[in-house]
């Protein structure tokens, strides 16, 4: 789906910083820490909330009232009069938020979008569902996190396994993706230098972590939390997960908390709620495919194929590539289709290292993605990632600089 009309100001958008589940997050709703950083970063951009026609929310995982979601989030945020969808499509959930906001404003190029997305992979919900047919009426359950990442109704495996399906028809091995994690690992180092001076261009920080009656302060989260320091040594004493597999608890990423913010309007109100109307960044493709069935490492390439077409591109002619990468495998293989170097691209570190909230995750990575094109004084650029169902999702981005 190609766009010409839709431009997201430069600075109007933010990250968290990404928390391992059970960590400082954990006890936080989702909707109403997504509403406390939002209303802290428009204040912060000079952005009133008026200034905004619609509301886009991309979320997950249920939470208490989330049944009132994007309408309840404007409200908190100072912008009562206006509402919005809520989409879920697990890991795709940020590209389909920004894909979807995007189409309406090519439509519309007046209208001004606030997407949202939000999760806590932290003590998810226990769910019942009422069976009148089951033994003595009895109904079933689901936890929504373990179960769903355990078992695809349809592949009928887990997550995991799909990545060991990828790893074993195409022939990775351990050691492979052990060197990927550890390259990807040291990437992330770069955003830590200099103060973490690259997570400061757009992360808000630092959070005060309050208890629920809003009085004490429990904690003070100023970067990622729950980051294993990785080393080849420490890489390779792990053991696969699976009996006669190839995939670690290091060469996949881990649950977390946390949520994002961006703004997405028309060329012209980009440039009055930019941070330096010099900078823009324009969104030109978005675009989702499905792999084969039990191979979803393997989404990534056709959902970016299909998105650098729809915007005119080659892969040669990006400036910056950024992946959401569940597992070490997702990249050896975008890797080799695409006949990339694996240091080509996740410049200063993934999901796999930081942690995976599921909504706000892609949010995160094409953030990060125009922090990197406006230091490399612009281009194109690309954002992708798997998901569940073996699915895939890409958004294409331009970056033009003064």
């Amino acid at each position: 789906m190609p766009f010409q009309q839709v431009f997201i100001p430069y600075g109007a958008y933010w990250s968290t910083p990404f928390v391992r589940w059970q960590g400082s997050f954990a006890h936080l709703h989702p909707i109403t820490f997504a509403a406390e950083i939002a209303r802290r970063a428009l204040q912060e951009r000079a952005i009133a909330p008026d200034a905004f026609d619609s509301l886009f929310l991309g979320m997950t995982v249920p939470a208490h009232h989330s049944f009132y979601g994007p309408p309840w989030l404007a409200a908190l945020i100072g912008a009562p009069t206006i509402s919005g969808p809520m989409i879920s499509q697990a890991c795709a959930t940020s590209a389909r938020v920004v894909g979807s906001a995007a189409y309406e404003i090519e439509r519309d190029p007046q209208r001004c979008i606030l997407a949202i997305t939000c999760d806590k992979t932290s003590n998810g919900p226990h769910l019942y569902y009422p069976n009148p047919l089951g033994p003595g009426g009895q109904g079933e359950s689901e936890d929504w996190i373990g179960d769903n990442f355990n078992f695809d109704p349809y592949a009928e495996n887990a997550m995991l396994q799909t990545a060991e399906n990828v790893a074993g028809e195409s022939g990775f091995t351990l050691e492979e993706q052990n060197e990927v994690t550890y390259l990807r690992y040291r990437q992330y180092q770069d955003a830590l230098r200099d103060d973490a001076a690259f997570h400061r261009r757009y992360m808000i920080t630092p959070i005060e972590v309050k208890d629920n009656a809003g009085r004490k302060t429990l904690a003070t989260v100023t970067d990622d939390e729950g980051i294993y320091p990785t080393t080849p040594e420490g890489l390779a004493r792990l053991r696969p997960v699976q009996p006669g597999g190839s995939v670690t608890f290091g060469t996949q990423t881990h649950p977390a908390d946390g949520n994002c913010g961006l703004v997405l309007t028309s060329r012209e109100q980009a440039r009055e709620l930019s941070r330096d109307p010099a900078i823009e960044i324009s969104v030109l493709a978005f675009a989702q495919a499905r792999a084969k069935r039990g191979f979803m490492a393997q989404a990534t390439v056709p959902a970016a194929r299909l998105a650098l077409a729809s915007a005119g591109l080659n892969i040669g002619d990006l400036k910056a590539i950024k992946t959401h990468n569940p597992f070490a495998v997702n990249d050896l293989y975008f890797a080799r289709e695409f006949g990339l170097p694996l240091d080509s691209f996740n410049h200063y570190g993934s999901s796999l290292i930081f942690g995976h909230p599921q909504g706000p995750t892609g949010m995160r990575l094409l953030i990060e993605l125009i922090e990197e094109l406006v230091l490399a004084d612009g281009g194109a650029g690309l954002f992708v990632g798997c998901a569940a169902g073996d699915t895939g999702a890409a958004v294409v981005i331009q970056v033009r600089t003064a």
